[in-house]
């Protein structure tokens, strides 16, 4: 019996020394140091000290009609880049900012991140680079809570929005049938992994890093968490990375997980300071465009709130594509579709996406 309780209190001491130290978060790889991540991006200074990587592309500024800025998605950097093609840029004359969200890419991490900071960073970006008075903002997958908080934050520097397939929180506040059937459709693991997030976020990172237990899929990028159609996309935007070279899939956690994937989890799935239902039409006499832009039979982000929050704010544009997935703005001829209404105000004749949801799936 003694030896058995020495054996229990060891098991025990060192499974709580685990749980402190796996729950401390580690410190963020720091970017330029001797020795350590060489920075090759160009960076703007924030007012706290903080520096944000971007890229420019498109036509130069000077020479520019539209100025927006592309706000990218979970494990991406601004070298994913958003699908416009080069003859509307040259039609429209668009000048294009994609930027490193803090903690990816060359961003510094930002110990204080949260709703608002990501909102400022933008704007803060947009006046480095001295973008003007207003500008558009097309937040894609995760990137789609930034745009959200800069609807709420800044919504006197906006010219237009576009939230493409934009992440939900499933504890916003949400009717129980909605949520219900949106939470009940994911995986078990990802309905296990969101809980933590949302519950238990000083837990996350020890969750998402250890090897015991399944972890979400769409967290991890798997093939179940794609449609067929999904896939085949994503595969080619792939074998397109490689070739090219453009994209370095190492540069999304260089910081380290924490400062990037766990950030964005706890973020979007913790308790928000704005319920997204109640935000205020920034242009409540038509001079711009704000638009949900959503793929039927998209597995990572529920159609059903979606659906919610587009009614509960009329004066956004609902377009719902009925074959797509989260893969929506890589179909052909889509992306442009999004930035065309966005920045012109109407949907090109002979659009794929409905403005309605499909009644008969309605929930």
């Amino acid at each position: 019996m003694v030896a058995l309780s020495k054996v229990a209190l060891v098991s025990t001491v060192a499974l709580l020394g685990w749980a402190y130290q796996a729950t401390r978060p580690p410190a963020p790889a720091i970017l330029g140091a001797p020795g350590g991540l060489p920075i090759t991006s160009p960076r703007v200074r924030l007012k706290d000290g903080r520096h944000l990587a971007y890229m420019e592309a498109g036509v130069h500024k000077e020479n520019a009609r539209y100025k927006v800025i592309f706000v990218h998605g979970f494990a991406s950097t601004k070298e994913t880049g958003f699908p416009v093609s080069q003859v509307l840029v040259e039609e429209l004359r668009i000048y294009m900012v994609f930027l490193d969200r803090a903690g990816y890419g060359d961003s510094d991490a930002n110990p204080r991140r949260c709703l608002k900071s990501d909102a400022t960073d933008v704007e803060e970006l947009a006046d480095a680079l001295r973008l003007g008075d207003k500008f558009y903002v097309v937040g894609c997958s995760m990137g789609g809570y930034v745009a959200w908080s800069c609807l709420n934050y800044i919504p006197h520097r906006l010219a237009g929005v576009a939230l493409v397939v934009p992440a939900v929180n499933y504890w916003w506040p949400l009717p129980d049938d909605v949520r219900r059937i949106a939470y009940g459709k994911l995986d078990a693991r990802d309905q296990r992994t969101f809980w933590i997030a949302h519950h238990a976020p000083w837990l996350f990172h020890a969750w998402l890093t250890q090897k015991w237990l399944p972890v979400s899929p769409i967290i991890r990028g798997e093939r179940g968490a794609f449609t067929a159609m999904d896939w085949e996309i994503l595969t080619e935007l792939r074998r397109k990375q490689r070739e090219s070279g453009q994209v370095d899939p190492a540069k999304t956690t260089q910081q380290g997980t924490y400062e990037s994937l766990c950030r964005d989890a706890t973020t979007l799935f913790g308790t928000w300071e704005f319920d997204p239902t109640e935000v205020k039409n920034p242009f409540p006499d038509g001079e711009g465009v704000v638009s949900i832009w959503q793929g039927y039979k998209d597995r990572i982000v529920q159609v059903e709130i979606q659906r919610y929050v587009a009614r509960k704010l009329p004066w956004v544009r609902y377009h719902e594509h009925p074959e797509a997935g989260h893969l929506l703005p890589d179909m052909d001829g889509v992306g442009d579709e999004i930035v065309r209404e966005l920045l012109l105000g109407g949907a090109p004749p002979g659009s794929q996406l409905q403005s309605e949801p499909r009644q008969d799936q309605d929930g």
